[in-house]
């Protein structure tokens, strides 16, 4: 058993430890404070994982094998686990998403069914202002609305991180079908790429 993993259920034992004492060591059981240990244990299981995860690697076991036990697939499991070397540098990759990126997404789709097309195009990045112009925007949007109708609602963000870049996946519903957005968001904020996939396509081209 790894250092690391041991560190880490060690500090998660200490705690839950504390969680189940505070009944009887405080008086004053404010339920947001139980609110903000559970949290705080949430994320040390997750570095739990992470660490067992790493274990697992460490000792020859395959990214399909992993992926079998998390009920992901094995590129989902390395996504979210792994540690890729930049054939560039030789150094560790990033593979920490953009903060805030699914909130990013969200005001781009918003500013799409808001026809507010100045709005998206101001946070594109030199290529993109280069092959995707305001009108161009405009006609891809309405293309999809002649297709599937009306646009109703977004649904949950998934964010992941790949290579240089974090790239978002949106749901959308219309009217009379279902597509995804998918947007990729440079370092700085801005959009290196923006996409209205049928959700089929988004399906098999993830």
């Amino acid at each position: 058993m790894s250092a690391s993993f041991t560190a880490t259920g060690q500090q998660l034992h200490r705690q839950l430890g504390q969680i189940l004492a505070a009944p009887v060591l405080r008086d004053d059981n404010d339920p947001l404070e139980l609110v903000r240990a559970a949290h705080d244990v949430q994320g040390m299981a997750e570095a739990l994982l992470a660490a067992a995860v790493l274990q697992a690697r460490d000792e020859g076991r395959t990214w399909q094998e992993i992926g079998g036990v998390l009920g992901v697939s094995r590129q989902a499991a390395f996504q979210r686990y792994g540690k890729p070397i930049d054939p560039r540098t030789g150094e560790t990759m990033n593979t920490t998403a953009l903060a805030g990126a699914d909130e990013l997404a969200a005001a781009v789709i918003d500013d799409l069914a808001g026809v507010r097309w100045a709005d998206v195009s101001a946070r594109f990045d030199a290529t993109m202002r280069e092959r995707l112009s305001e009108e161009g925007l405009a006609e891809a949007w309405v293309h999809i609305v002649g297709l599937a109708g009306a646009y109703e609602s977004r649904g949950k963000t998934d964010v992941m991180r790949a290579g240089d870049f974090t790239v978002t996946n949106t749901p959308l519903a219309f009217e009379a079908g279902d597509y995804v957005a998918r947007i990729t968001f440079r370092d700085d904020r801005t959009i290196a790429g923006l996409f209205l996939l049928d959700a089929d396509a988004a399906q098999a081209h993830q």
